[in-house]
């Protein structure tokens, strides 16, 4: 029996052997399991986080948002103090009245110089059909003058009435000239004034739009960050009084370049979650870096001094998460996870991803 139960347990310990060896290959991809599966840590869930900051000066007279709230877009986060724009606003209203009744006046004085217009050509008409009857009379008499009929001192009379007329005349017409000139003036001034009004619209507008800035409100639905704004607190524009994260986010996993070789977008991934107890998560490859993160930091090592030692560049990606999951909820920006990528056979590295 002896020799059974030796048997036995060189099988059970060589067992035991296999399945550590094989577990060993798997976590460190190595063959049979390597070009299965691309595995990383260094991988982080991203979101957008905006912050929330006046576009004005003031004094903080509401802070009603609390820190973690839910919030929905236009919801109230703070509020300044308005009572100066209230009366910038009312201040521009009134310019904008001053510069509509002005144009109504100019509009008035427009009507004003055309009926002087017309007033001048009736008066013109007139003195024209009187230094029409006045050359008549002046022809008749100096005819009559001719033939001893008429004395000189009538002849006198009719000329003078003549000239007279005609004077009249270039008198109307000039009177008609300045009254055209009139109205020109009050058309390039009207010009001026409807300006003056647009101007004082846009400044109704902007009073308009600094009085609805006092009211700082999330742009979007989300989870808002902690709120530092506090009522009283003096503002500048800019200053920072806290941040929403919306909804939506999504994995950035940094890769080795060596592990690159085979991995597409739209490629199966499997990541887990350390926050909630490793649970597994699925998603997609949704596009790759364009450069390795190195090249995006603000100090760039430079290879061509000194020793060189080769090191693995890492590469982001970025993967979409698989809607539809219960967890999705759960996951906020900046947690770690880890993710595994399917490798396809073959192909380059970052293949198909232009």
């Amino acid at each position: 029996m002896k020799p059974i139960f030796r048997s036995i347990a060189t099988y059970v310990a060589f067992l035991v052997g296999a399945c550590g060896v094989l577990v060993v290959l798997y976590a460190w991809g190595l063959p049979p399991f390597r070009g299965s599966m691309s595995t990383t840590t260094d991988a982080y869930v991203r979101g957008q986080v905006t912050i929330l900051g006046p576009r004005l000066a003031g004094y903080l007279s509401e802070v009603p948002a609390q820190d973690y709230q839910r919030v929905h877009k236009g919801d109230l986060i703070a509020r300044i103090d308005d009572a100066i724009y209230v009366q910038k606003l009312e201040q521009a209203r009134a310019a904008l009245a001053t510069a509509e009744a002005a144009l109504a006046n100019s509009e008035q004085s427009r009507k004003s110089a055309e009926a002087k217009i017309a007033s001048a050509k009736a008066v013109i008409e007139s003195a024209r059909a009187a230094f029409e009857a006045a050359g008549t009379t002046n022809a008749r008499v100096a005819s009559l003058l001719a033939k001893h009929i008429a004395s000189q001192s009538d002849a006198d009379a009719s000329r003078a009435t003549y000239d007279q007329a005609r004077a009249a005349v270039h008198e109307a017409e000039a009177a008609e000239q300045v009254a055209e000139q009139d109205l020109n003036a009050i058309v390039v001034g009207r010009r001026s004034l409807e300006a003056a009004v647009e101007g004082a619209k846009a400044s109704v507008r902007l009073a308009e739009i600094d009085l609805a800035n006092t009211r700082i409100t999330a742009p979007q639905d989300g989870t808002l960050g902690e709120v530092t704004g506090r009522v009283g607190q003096y503002v500048s524009v800019g200053t920072q009084i806290g941040s929403v994260v919306p909804d939506r986010v999504w994995v950035v996993a940094n890769f080795k370049e060596t592990q690159l070789g085979g991995l597409r977008p739209g490629a199966a991934v499997d990541f887990t979650v350390d926050a909630l107890g490793g649970a597994r998560l699925t998603g997609r490859i949704e596009r790759f870096a364009p450069a390795t993160g190195s090249e995006f930091s603000v100090i760039k090592a430079d290879n061509a001094t000194g020793n060189f030692t080769k090191v693995a560049q890492r590469i982001p990606v970025r993967v979409a998460i698989d809607p539809g999951q219960p967890l999705t909820e759960s996951l906020v920006p900046g947690m770690s996870v880890v993710v595994g990528a399917r490798v396809a056979g073959g192909g380059a590295a970052l293949a198909g991803t232009r």
